[in-house]
């Protein structure tokens, strides 16, 4: 494993979290200054580094089975939880669009590496 596929893999999930509040926080009219955009991510950053601690991810970073199922599912319930601790919403469409839009990214970019890996092994 490459020194820095770690490292890479924990902030591409990271900015897979950050991204969806930035695209949420200017769909929804609510501020993307940073501190309004760390108010809302950090819950979903807590639970993505709960999901990479829980799950062990830097042993296989981006594997889709078991890791990256592991880290996304981890990400969105302690999102949620820990929203709903400090008193914030978590209404049913907003469960459904987080888990959906972190599905597709967390997801999306191991996938992807998957097949660049594959096609890789494949041309050598």
């Amino acid at each position: 494993m490459r020194s820095y596929a770690v490292p890479s893999a924990l902030l591409a999930d990271l900015v897979c979290v950050l991204v969806f509040v930035v695209v949420g926080k200017s769909d929804h009219g609510t501020g993307t200054a940073v501190g309004a955009v760390l108010t809302t991510a950090w819950p979903f950053l807590a639970g993505a580094l709960l999901g990479w601690a829980s799950s062990r991810a830097w042993r296989s970073p981006a594997a889709l089975w078991p890791t990256g199922v592991s880290v996304w599912a981890i990400t969105v319930v302690g999102g949620m939880v820990a929203r709903r601790i400090v008193g914030e919403g978590t209404p049913l469409s907003f469960v459904i669009v987080t888990s959906l839009f972190l599905a597709a990214t967390m997801l999306g970019w191991r996938a992807i590496a998957l097949v660049v890996t594959k096609g890789r092994q494949t041309a050598s």
